[in-house]
C-alpha cells in the first residue's frame, strides 16, 4: 500500500508553451485546403489528440457503482467500462508499486520488475513510463504528471516528462486535483497523468464494504468532475480530440487491505471515453497495461514491436473466438469454491472449434473434464494460491485444461483431452505462422503437444511441453506442405492429478 504522504518539496520542470509539430502541419493543411468538402475533411483531421490518465488508488467499480458517483457515470456512459483483474504472488503483491508500473510502462511485472513499493530492481530503462516514451517520440509535445503518491513522479516517470510533481502531504488530493484543473485548464498539455489516493486510504483505514470507502469515492468523483470540466472549458477545446482514462492499481477487501490474491485485491477497471469507443459499452478483454498503449495510440504514435509492450490499445479491439462464449457462460456444477452467481464456465466450444474426449477418463469434477472454455474469475477461484492467477497475458475467454481441480472429485482413467481448431485456409509451398497465448504449468507425466495437421492428414507435433512455461505469446514458423489447402492445430494434453494448461488467442496467418 502507498505510505501516507509526508511534506516535501515540490518537484516541477516548466516548459514553455508550445504547439506540436502535427498540430502546425494539419493547420497548414487546412490552410491550403481552402474550402468545400476537401477543407472539412482537413479540419476534421486537425483536431488535436489529447490525453487524460486519471488513477484511484485502490478504487473497486463495484463500489463506485454503488456510490453516488455521478461523473465516473457520465464518463461510463460517454464510453467504455472495462472491469479487470491483475496477478498475484509469485508474480508480485497487489500493491500500488507493480500495480501503477504495469498502468504507466504498458507491460506487466515480470518485464518492469517491479515487486514492492521500494521499487527495487526495477527496470523502467528498458520500460519506460508512456509519458516517456511520448517525449521521447516526439519533444514537442507537452507531458504532465501529478501524484499525491511521491514516489509515482520521483521515481516511475523519469526526468524526460515535462513536469512532474509530487503534491505535498499537507495538500494531499486537493492539491493534485487544483494542479491538474489548472494545468488542464490553462496550460496546453497533451498527455497528463494524475493520480488520487484517498480512497485507499479510506480502504485501509476503514474497509472497502464501509461507508467511508463510498464516502472517498464520491470525494474523487467530484474531483474526477472538476478535470473534466476544465477539459470541457478549454477556449480551443472544439479543435481538440480528447482521451479521457479512469483505471485503479488494485482494489481492496471488505475489511480493508490488499496484497493477496482474493478476487477484490485483484481488481482494477478501466473507464474510457474517446472518438472510436461506443458509448455505454462494456467489455472484458481489456487488461492494465493497455492504458499505456492506448495514450500512445490515441496521440499517434506508432508501438514499436521492439518496446515488447504487453498492453494494446482498446481503440483497436482484436475479436477472439473464445471470448463470443461469454454469453453462454454458465454457472459452477461440482465446483464448491466458487461463488454462486459468477458465470464462467462451458465446454461448449466456439463456431469450427472442437474438443476430443474420446480418450478422456470419466468422473471429476465436472467443470474441467477435458478442455473447459473459462475466465479468470471462475477459474482463479476454484483454488487460490496455485499460480492460477499469474496467468496475465490470456483475455476475456480463455481455453484451459485442469488435471489438478478435475481430480478433486472420484475419476476413472487419465487426463487426455484434445482441443482441436477450425480448418485454417493456407495456399501450400509457403510459410505460415502459428501464434497463441499460453502458460504451462507442469508436473509429473503431464504432457502438452501442440499438432498441424494438413487437409485432415496426420497431425505432426509442432511444440511440446513438459516443463514450466510462465504466461507468454508463442509464435511457431510452419512451412506448408506443397498444394496442401487447409492447416488444423490441436492442441492436446494428458495428465493424472497434475497441473493445467492455458490456450488463448490462437491464430494462423500467411504473409
Amino acid at each position: 500500500m502507498p505510505a501516507r504522504p509526508h511534506p516535501r518539496p515540490l518537484v516541477e520542470d516548466h516548459v514553455s508553451h508550445r504547439m506540436s509539430r502535427r498540430s502546425l502541419l494539419l493547420s497548414a493543411a487546412v490552410l491550403a485546403a481552402g474550402t468545400g468538402p476537401l477543407a472539412a475533411t482537413a479540419r476534421a483531421a486537425a483536431k488535436r489528440p489529447k490525453v487524460l490518465v486519471i488513477g484511484l488508488d485502490g478504487a473497486l467499480l463495484t463500489r463506485v457503482k454503488d456510490a453516488d458517483a455521478p461523473h465516473l457515470e457520465a464518463l461510463m456512459a460517454a464510453g467504455l467500462t472495462a472491469p479487470s483483474s491483475i496477478y498475484a504472488n509469485p508474480l508480485a503483491p497487489t500493491m500500488s508499486g507493480p500495480g501503477w508500473s504495469t498502468l504507466v510502462t504498458g507491460v506487466w511485472p515480470d518485464k518492469h520488475n517491479v515487486r514492492d513499493n521500494a521499487f527495487t530492481g526495477h527496470r523502467f530503462d528498458r520500460y519506460p513510463d508512456f509519458l516517456t516514451r511520448i517525449e521521447t517520440a516526439d519533444p514537442s509535445l507537452s507531458t504532465y504528471a501529478v501524484s499525491s503518491w511521491a514516489p509515482l513522479t520521483d521515481t516511475v516517470f523519469s526526468a524526460k516528462v515535462d513536469t512532474r510533481v509530487s503534491t505535498p502531504g499537507a495538500e494531499y488530493d486537493t492539491g493534485t486535483t487544483s494542479r491538474a484543473v489548472a494545468r488542464l485548464g490553462s496550460g496546453d498539455p497533451d498527455a497528463v497523468f494524475v493520480q488520487l489516493d484517498n480512497i485507499d486510504h479510506a480502504g485501509h483505514d476503514h474497509g472497502a464494504a464501509s461507508s467511508q470507502y463510498l464516502d472517498a469515492i464520491r470525494g474523487a468523483d467530484a474531483q474526477v468532475g472538476q478535470m473534466v470540466a476544465a477539459v470541457k472549458s478549454r477556449p480551443s477545446h472544439a479543435a481538440e480530440d480528447w482521451m479521457i482514462m479512469v483505471t485503479a492499481d488494485h482494489g481492496h477487501t471488505d475489511a480493508g487491505g490488499h496484497g493477496g490474491s482474493t478476487l477484490p485485491e485483484r481488481q482494477t477497471f478501466l473507464i474510457a471515453t474517446g472518438p472510436t469507443l461506443v458509448p455505454g459499452s462494456v467489455r472484458h478483454d481489456v487488461k492494465m497495461p493497455d492504458v499505456a498503449a492506448s495514450a500512445l495510440a490515441h496521440l499517434g504514435i506508432a508501438i514499436d514491436p521492439a518496446w515488447d509492450l504487453d498492453g494494446r490499445p482498446v481503440q483497436q479491439p482484436r475479436p477472439d473466438d473464445f471470448d463470443a462464449l461469454r454469453g453462454k457462460l454458465t454457472a459452477r456444477t461440482d465446483e464448491t469454491g466458487i461463488p454462486a452467481p459468477v458465470l464462467g464456465h462451458t465446454h461448449t466450444p466456439p463456431p469450427g472449434w472442437s474438443v476430443d474426449n474420446s480418450a478422456m477418463g470419466t468422473g471429476g469434477v465436472a467443470e474441467w473434464r477435458g478442455w473447459s472454455f473459462t475466465t479468470d474469475e471462475f477459474w482463479t477461484a476454484a483454488q487460490r494460491d496455485q499460480q492460477r492467477e499469474s496467468n496475465i497475458r490470456a483475455r476475456d475467454v480463455f481455453a484451459v485444461a485442469d488435471g489438478d481441480e478435475w481430480h478433486d472429485k472420484p475419476v476413472t482413467g487419465t487426463f487426455d483431452s484434445t482441443l482441436v481448431s477450425p480448418a485454417y485456409p493456407v495456399t501450400g509451398d509457403r510459410t505460415a505462422t502459428l501464434t497463441y497465448t499460453t502458460y504451462y504449468r507442469q508436473d509429473g507425466a503431464q504432457k502438452g503437444e501442440v499438432l498441424v495437421s494438413y487437409d485432415d492428414a496426420a497431425p505432426v507435433p509442432v511444440r511440446t511441453y513438459t516443463a514450466d512455461v510462465p504466461s507468454r505469446t508463442e509464435t511457431v514458423t510452419l512451412r506448408v506442405p506443397a498444394g496442401a489447402r487447409t492447416a488444423r492445430v490441436r492442441f492436446r494434453c494428458t495428465a493424472g492429478n497434475n497441473w493445467y494448461w492455458v490456450i488463448d488467442g490462437v491464430r494462423l496467418a500467411q504473409s
